[in-house]
């Protein structure tokens, strides 16, 4: 009976771990691992680029089994600030969500929370004139319905509280050059 009983526990191990590595995040306004132009961050922010500022379509499946919502981040990895830079924070995502759709409409129950700029909302890429920067989309699948955070909560404590509560993060990487 005890080797019934581990055999078992260790089959459903594998199989939630299977089912954790198949999590994935894609993007169709994503090509060949590049940004389109209507990711760049909008003239009005003031770091010199001028694009439309519009969040990408995402897509994800097989999330792992248990979980109850999703958090979303966009960071710069290559960002000129040493710590690099989180452009974009999405909190309390419903767990029968398996999309977002261009331009960043979200569902009624999620929430952004400050990016790295202070304020909460997307922003679009935008690397330092001739250079190229490499960015990556992360979903976190929680096993909570939602973090008690508001949209002042800073990216560390999104960061915290999503670590301590995680099943499994899908991510998407891709680059942009100016």
């Amino acid at each position: 009976m005890r080797s019934f009983l581990f055999a078992f526990v260790a089959g459903m191990a594998l199989a939630t771990g299977a089912q954790a590595e198949d999590f994935s995040l894609s993007s169709p306004d994503i090509q060949d691992g590049k940004a389109p132009e209507s990711m760049v961050l909008a003239r009005a922010y003031g770091f010199g680029c001028d694009g439309a500022n519009i969040a990408p379509a995402l897509i994800w499946s097989h999330a792992p089994v248990g979980t109850k919502s999703f958090v979303l981040t966009l960071y710069d990895k290559d960002a000129p600030t040493g710590i690099g830079f989180m452009h974009w924070v999405v909190v309390n995502i419903p767990a029968d969500q398996t999309a977002i759709a261009a331009s960043g409409v979200l569902p009624t129950k999620a929430l952004q929370t400050r990016s790295d700029i202070g304020v909460p909302g997307f922003l679009g890429v935008c690397p330092p004139a001739g250079e190229a920067h490499t960015y990556v989309f992360t979903l976190s699948a929680l096993k909570v319905d939602a973090l008690p955070v508001d949209a002042n909560a800073t990216p560390a404590l999104v960061g915290f509280m999503t670590r301590a509560n995680l099943l499994g993060q899908a991510t998407l990487t891709f680059s942009y050059r100016r």
